[in-house]
């Protein structure tokens, strides 16, 4: 009997959390990553400290939702150097990114304020997010793939820009306006803002 006394509560908590984080994943896609916390506690069935106790703020509640899509983001970029060209993985990942970071409206600047703030929840998806960039770009670079002065807080700015675009216009402008980013980067293009 005592056992299942102290089974039910840890099932409990399994259920609320899981309701929690599909409440939220709904909010999010309507209301963006700002949908109020108090409403999600709502749609989930459970009191706003219930929420609380599982995320102790938006951005763990985020994070939390991304755990699994972070995880598959991060495996396809380890294949994207071995199978395509260096520029060509800079794409691959600009617009995986991307879309990723426009599941929600709002998620690219809470990713962005993620990079900057070691106390995010999201640090340290957001450090990994820079490491394959640095690394990607490295490679790039090497190859003379991309523009000498390229740095990664560049792609990273492109990105961002990149998935807030997904959230203006259609799938397919989008991608057409990342390949005109993607091919900025391309070196051998004289700088207009430039002087002779």
């Amino acid at each position: 009997m005592s056992g299942t006394r102290t089974r039910r509560p840890r099932a409990d908590a399994q259920r609320n959390y899981e309701r929690i984080l599909a409440a939220a994943d709904t909010a999010f896609r309507e209301q963006g990553t700002g949908a109020s916390l108090e409403g999600i506690a709502r749609r989930a069935g459970v009191a706003i400290g219930t929420l609380y106790g599982h995320f102790p703020n938006r951005r763990a509640l985020a994070a939390a939702l991304l755990r699994e899509r972070h995880a598959t983001l991060f495996e396809s970029a380890e294949e994207l150097p071995e199978q395509v060209p260096p520029l060509a993985a800079i794409a691959g990942w600009m617009g995986a990114v991307a879309v990723h970071a426009a599941a929600y409206r709002g998620l690219a600047a809470l990713l962005m304020e993620g990079f900057d703030d070691e106390a995010s929840e999201l640090h340290e998806a957001c450090e990994r997010m820079a490491a394959i960039t640095e690394s990607l770009l490295s490679t790039a670079r090497d190859a003379g793939a991309v523009r000498a002065e390229v740095t990664a807080a560049d792609i990273h700015a492109l990105m961002n820009a990149a998935a807030w675009l997904r959230e203006q216009v259609s799938p397919t402008q989008a991608e057409h306006l990342l390949r005109l980013m993607v091919a900025g980067l391309r070196p051998g293009g004289e700088d207009p803002t430039q002087e002779d």
